[in-house]
Protein backbone atom coordinates (compact mmCIF):
# COMPACT_ATOMS: atom_id res chain seq x y z
CA UNK A 1 0.00 0.00 0.00
CA UNK A 2 1.21 3.47 -0.90
CA UNK A 3 -0.08 6.50 0.99
CA UNK A 4 0.44 10.14 0.08
CA UNK A 5 -0.48 13.68 1.01
CA UNK A 6 -1.87 15.48 -2.04
CA UNK A 7 -2.62 19.16 -1.41
CA UNK A 8 -3.11 18.44 2.28
CA UNK A 9 -5.49 15.52 1.74
CA UNK A 10 -4.82 11.87 2.45
CA UNK A 11 -4.79 9.70 -0.69
CA UNK A 12 -4.06 6.11 -1.58
CA UNK A 13 -1.82 5.72 -4.62
CA UNK A 14 -1.56 2.85 -7.10
CA UNK A 15 -0.58 2.65 -10.77
CA UNK A 16 -0.31 6.43 -11.03
CA UNK A 17 -3.82 7.00 -9.67
CA UNK A 18 -4.91 8.60 -6.41
CA UNK A 19 -8.00 7.80 -4.33
CA UNK A 20 -9.16 10.47 -1.86
CA UNK A 21 -9.51 8.58 1.42
CA UNK A 22 -12.15 10.75 3.09
CA UNK A 23 -14.41 10.68 0.04
CA UNK A 24 -13.92 6.98 -0.73
CA UNK A 25 -14.59 5.99 2.89
CA UNK A 26 -17.68 8.25 3.14
CA UNK A 27 -16.04 10.14 5.99
CA UNK A 28 -14.99 7.09 7.99
CA UNK A 29 -11.37 8.31 7.79
CA UNK A 30 -10.22 11.91 7.94
CA UNK A 31 -8.68 13.76 5.03
CA UNK A 32 -5.87 14.82 7.41
CA UNK A 33 -2.81 12.64 6.61
CA UNK A 34 -1.50 12.90 10.17
CA UNK A 35 -4.64 11.54 11.82
CA UNK A 36 -4.58 8.21 10.02
CA UNK A 37 -1.78 6.84 12.19
CA UNK A 38 -4.08 6.82 15.21
CA UNK A 39 -6.23 4.13 13.55
CA UNK A 40 -3.63 2.54 11.31
CA UNK A 41 -4.67 -1.13 11.51
CA UNK A 42 -8.32 -0.29 10.80
CA UNK A 43 -7.27 1.92 7.90
CA UNK A 44 -5.04 -0.77 6.37
CA UNK A 45 -7.90 -3.29 6.47
CA UNK A 46 -10.23 -0.86 4.72
CA UNK A 47 -7.60 0.19 2.16
CA UNK A 48 -7.37 -3.37 0.81
CA UNK A 49 -10.93 -2.98 -0.53
CA UNK A 50 -10.30 0.23 -2.51
CA UNK A 51 -10.69 0.23 -6.30
CA UNK A 52 -8.42 2.45 -8.40
CA UNK A 53 -9.77 1.90 -11.89
CA UNK A 54 -11.76 5.15 -12.08
CA UNK A 55 -9.52 7.26 -9.84
CA UNK A 56 -7.85 10.42 -11.21
CA UNK A 57 -4.13 10.59 -11.87
CA UNK A 58 -1.74 11.54 -9.11
CA UNK A 59 -0.68 15.18 -9.38
CA UNK A 60 3.00 14.95 -8.50
CA UNK A 61 3.48 18.69 -8.07
CA UNK A 62 0.82 18.68 -5.33
CA UNK A 63 2.45 15.98 -3.19
CA UNK A 64 3.44 17.15 0.27
CA UNK A 65 5.06 15.47 3.28
CA UNK A 66 3.21 12.18 3.88
CA UNK A 67 3.62 12.73 7.63
CA UNK A 68 3.09 16.48 7.96
CA UNK A 69 3.12 16.91 11.75
CA UNK A 70 5.06 14.13 13.48
CA UNK A 71 5.10 14.32 17.25
CA UNK A 72 8.69 13.12 17.53
CA UNK A 73 11.53 12.90 15.00
CA UNK A 74 14.40 10.67 16.04
CA UNK A 75 17.56 10.69 13.93
CA UNK A 76 20.36 8.14 14.13
CA UNK A 77 23.91 9.24 13.43
CA UNK A 78 26.88 7.18 12.15
CA UNK A 79 24.73 4.12 11.38
CA UNK A 80 26.69 2.95 8.31
CA UNK A 81 30.25 1.69 8.79
CA UNK A 82 31.55 3.62 5.77
CA UNK A 83 30.08 6.86 7.14
CA UNK A 84 31.69 6.17 10.52
CA UNK A 85 35.03 5.81 8.74
CA UNK A 86 34.71 9.01 6.69
CA UNK A 87 33.73 10.90 9.86
CA UNK A 88 36.85 9.72 11.68
CA UNK A 89 34.87 8.05 14.44
CA UNK A 90 34.68 4.60 16.00
CA UNK A 91 31.87 2.11 15.50
CA UNK A 92 29.15 2.84 18.08
CA UNK A 93 28.15 0.24 20.67
CA UNK A 94 24.61 1.64 20.83
CA UNK A 95 22.69 3.92 18.46
CA UNK A 96 23.76 7.56 18.49
CA UNK A 97 20.47 9.47 18.61
CA UNK A 98 19.56 13.12 18.25
CA UNK A 99 16.33 14.88 17.28
CA UNK A 100 15.11 17.05 14.45
CA UNK A 101 12.36 19.52 15.26
CA UNK A 102 8.96 18.92 13.61
CA UNK A 103 8.74 22.51 12.33
CA UNK A 104 11.55 21.66 9.89
CA UNK A 105 9.39 19.15 7.94
CA UNK A 106 9.14 19.82 4.20
CA UNK A 107 7.59 18.13 1.20
CA UNK A 108 9.29 16.09 -1.53
CA UNK A 109 9.45 18.89 -4.12
CA UNK A 110 9.67 22.05 -2.01
CA UNK A 111 12.03 24.93 -2.62
CA UNK A 112 14.29 25.29 0.43
CA UNK A 113 15.77 28.52 1.73
CA UNK A 114 19.55 28.32 2.10
CA UNK A 115 20.48 29.76 5.53
CA UNK A 116 24.14 30.36 4.68
CA UNK A 117 27.03 28.44 6.17
CA UNK A 118 27.92 24.87 5.23
CA UNK A 119 24.74 23.05 4.18
CA UNK A 120 25.20 19.32 3.66
CA UNK A 121 23.07 16.41 2.43
CA UNK A 122 22.34 13.07 4.12
CA UNK A 123 19.94 10.73 2.34
CA UNK A 124 18.11 8.38 4.71
CA UNK A 125 15.43 5.73 4.88
CA UNK A 126 12.75 6.87 7.33
CA UNK A 127 10.58 4.52 9.39
CA UNK A 128 7.11 5.75 10.42
CA UNK A 129 5.61 4.33 13.61
CA UNK A 130 2.11 2.87 13.28
CA UNK A 131 1.18 2.07 16.88
CA UNK A 132 2.45 2.91 20.35
CA UNK A 133 5.68 1.11 21.10
CA UNK A 134 7.08 0.59 24.59
CA UNK A 135 9.80 -1.93 25.52
CA UNK A 136 9.53 -3.70 22.17
CA UNK A 137 11.77 -6.76 21.63
CA UNK A 138 13.99 -6.38 18.57
CA UNK A 139 12.46 -9.41 16.86
CA UNK A 140 9.07 -7.64 16.99
CA UNK A 141 10.28 -4.21 15.84
CA UNK A 142 8.79 -4.36 12.34
CA UNK A 143 5.31 -4.95 13.81
CA UNK A 144 5.28 -1.32 15.00
CA UNK A 145 6.28 0.23 11.68
CA UNK A 146 3.41 1.59 9.57
CA UNK A 147 5.62 2.19 6.58
CA UNK A 148 8.79 3.59 5.09
CA UNK A 149 9.46 6.87 3.36
CA UNK A 150 12.50 8.73 2.04
CA UNK A 151 14.14 11.61 3.88
CA UNK A 152 17.03 14.05 3.75
CA UNK A 153 18.69 14.94 7.04
CA UNK A 154 19.88 18.34 5.78
CA UNK A 155 22.56 19.77 8.05
CA UNK A 156 24.21 23.16 8.44
CA UNK A 157 27.57 21.98 9.74
CA UNK A 158 28.84 25.24 11.23
CA UNK A 159 25.94 25.54 13.67
CA UNK A 160 25.76 21.77 14.17
CA UNK A 161 29.42 21.55 15.22
CA UNK A 162 29.65 24.87 17.09
CA UNK A 163 30.60 25.08 20.74
CA UNK A 164 31.93 22.40 23.06
CA UNK A 165 30.27 18.97 23.32
CA UNK A 166 27.39 18.37 23.36
CA UNK A 167 27.18 20.38 20.18
CA UNK A 168 24.16 21.79 18.38
CA UNK A 169 23.10 18.72 16.37
CA UNK A 170 19.37 19.30 16.70
CA UNK A 171 19.49 23.02 15.86
CA UNK A 172 21.97 22.60 13.01
CA UNK A 173 19.67 20.04 11.41
CA UNK A 174 16.37 21.85 11.95
CA UNK A 175 16.40 24.99 9.85
CA UNK A 176 13.12 25.55 8.00
CA UNK A 177 12.80 22.91 5.28
CA UNK A 178 15.69 20.79 6.59
CA UNK A 179 13.57 17.65 7.09
CA UNK A 180 12.03 16.86 3.70
CA UNK A 181 10.24 13.52 3.41
CA UNK A 182 8.26 11.75 0.70
CA UNK A 183 7.07 11.41 -1.92
CA UNK A 184 4.93 8.59 -0.47
CA UNK A 185 4.71 6.28 2.52
CA UNK A 186 5.01 2.60 1.56
CA UNK A 187 3.96 -0.29 3.81
CA UNK A 188 6.70 -2.85 4.53
CA UNK A 189 4.86 -5.67 2.75
CA UNK A 190 5.33 -3.87 -0.59
CA UNK A 191 9.09 -4.54 -0.64
CA UNK A 192 10.77 -7.74 -1.79
CA UNK A 193 13.25 -7.21 1.07
CA UNK A 194 12.37 -4.40 3.46
CA UNK A 195 15.84 -4.65 5.04
CA UNK A 196 17.76 -4.10 1.80
CA UNK A 197 16.79 -0.97 -0.14
CA UNK A 198 19.03 1.25 -2.24
CA UNK A 199 19.27 4.94 -1.30
CA UNK A 200 21.15 7.64 -3.19
CA UNK A 201 21.82 11.38 -3.50
CA UNK A 202 22.55 13.35 -6.67
CA UNK A 203 23.65 16.99 -6.29
CA UNK A 204 23.30 19.10 -9.44
CA UNK A 205 23.91 16.08 -11.66
CA UNK A 206 26.73 14.48 -9.64
CA UNK A 207 26.17 11.21 -7.77
CA UNK A 208 27.24 11.80 -4.17
CA UNK A 209 25.82 8.90 -2.14
CA UNK A 210 24.72 5.38 -3.03
CA UNK A 211 24.32 2.45 -0.70
CA UNK A 212 21.88 -0.18 0.55
CA UNK A 213 20.14 -0.35 3.89
CA UNK A 214 21.43 -3.86 4.52
CA UNK A 215 24.60 -2.05 5.60
CA UNK A 216 22.91 -0.33 8.55
CA UNK A 217 24.80 -1.04 11.78
CA UNK A 218 21.55 -0.92 13.75
CA UNK A 219 18.64 -1.96 11.49
CA UNK A 220 15.11 -0.67 11.91
CA UNK A 221 13.82 -3.35 14.34
CA UNK A 222 16.78 -2.70 16.64
CA UNK A 223 16.18 1.05 16.52
CA UNK A 224 12.51 0.57 17.42
CA UNK A 225 13.52 -1.67 20.30
CA UNK A 226 16.24 0.65 21.59
CA UNK A 227 14.23 3.86 21.39
CA UNK A 228 11.09 2.29 22.88
CA UNK A 229 13.13 1.08 25.87
CA UNK A 230 13.69 4.74 26.76
CA UNK A 231 10.68 6.72 25.54
CA UNK A 232 7.28 5.69 24.17
CA UNK A 233 7.10 5.78 20.40
CA UNK A 234 3.75 7.06 19.19
CA UNK A 235 1.78 6.67 15.96
CA UNK A 236 3.16 9.01 13.32
CA UNK A 237 6.62 9.40 14.90
CA UNK A 238 9.59 9.31 12.51
CA UNK A 239 12.91 7.49 12.79
CA UNK A 240 15.62 8.74 10.39
CA UNK A 241 17.83 5.66 10.21
CA UNK A 242 21.18 7.19 9.25
CA UNK A 243 23.10 8.10 6.11
CA UNK A 244 25.81 6.26 4.15
CA UNK A 245 29.17 7.69 3.12
CA UNK A 246 29.60 10.43 0.54
CA UNK A 247 28.48 13.50 2.48
CA UNK A 248 29.88 16.78 1.25
CA UNK A 249 31.56 18.02 4.41
CA UNK A 250 34.17 15.24 4.62
CA UNK A 251 35.16 15.40 0.94
CA UNK A 252 38.43 16.99 -0.14
CA UNK A 253 37.60 19.50 -1.41
CA UNK A 254 34.25 19.86 0.32
CA UNK A 255 31.14 19.77 -1.89
CA UNK A 256 28.33 21.49 -0.06
CA UNK A 257 24.90 22.65 -1.19
CA UNK A 258 24.87 26.13 -2.66
CA UNK A 259 22.19 28.53 -3.83
CA UNK A 260 20.59 27.25 -7.07
CA UNK A 261 21.80 23.68 -6.51
CA UNK A 262 19.30 20.89 -7.17
CA UNK A 263 19.29 17.96 -4.76
CA UNK A 264 17.74 14.67 -5.92
CA UNK A 265 17.19 11.92 -3.37
CA UNK A 266 16.05 8.40 -4.23
CA UNK A 267 14.98 5.28 -2.36
CA UNK A 268 14.23 1.96 -4.00
CA UNK A 269 10.51 1.18 -4.04
CA UNK A 270 9.58 4.60 -2.63
CA UNK A 271 10.55 7.14 -5.25
CA UNK A 272 12.40 10.39 -5.74
CA UNK A 273 12.48 13.81 -4.08
CA UNK A 274 13.76 16.95 -5.83
CA UNK A 275 14.72 20.16 -4.03
CA UNK A 276 16.03 23.49 -5.26
CA UNK A 277 17.85 25.86 -2.88
CA UNK A 278 17.36 29.63 -2.96
CA UNK A 279 19.02 32.52 -1.17
CA UNK A 280 17.57 33.32 2.21
CA UNK A 281 18.63 36.95 2.45
CA UNK A 282 19.24 36.75 6.19
CA UNK A 283 22.47 36.63 8.21
CA UNK A 284 23.66 33.25 9.42
CA UNK A 285 22.52 32.71 13.05
CA UNK A 286 26.07 32.38 14.38
CA UNK A 287 27.20 35.69 12.90
CA UNK A 288 23.97 37.41 13.87
CA UNK A 289 24.26 36.20 17.45
CA UNK A 290 27.93 37.19 17.67
CA UNK A 291 27.09 40.74 16.59
CA UNK A 292 24.20 40.95 19.00
CA UNK A 293 26.34 39.71 21.89
CA UNK A 294 28.96 42.39 21.37
CA UNK A 295 26.53 45.32 21.09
Amino acid sequence: MRVANQSGRLVLVAEGRAVDVENASSGRFSSDPQQIFGCWDEFVSWARTVEFSDAPAVIESELQAPVPRPGQIFAVGVNYADHVEESGLELPDTPFVFTKFPASIAGPYDTIEHPGGSVDFEVELVAVIGKEARHVPADQGWEYVAGLTLGQDLSERELQLSGPPPQQFSLGKSFAGFTPIGPVLVTPDEFADRDDLEVSTVLSGELMQKSRTRHLIFPIPVLVSYLSSIVPLRPGDLIFTGTPSGIGFTRDPKRLIGVDDELISRAEGIGEMRHRFVAGGRPHPLSAFSRAATN
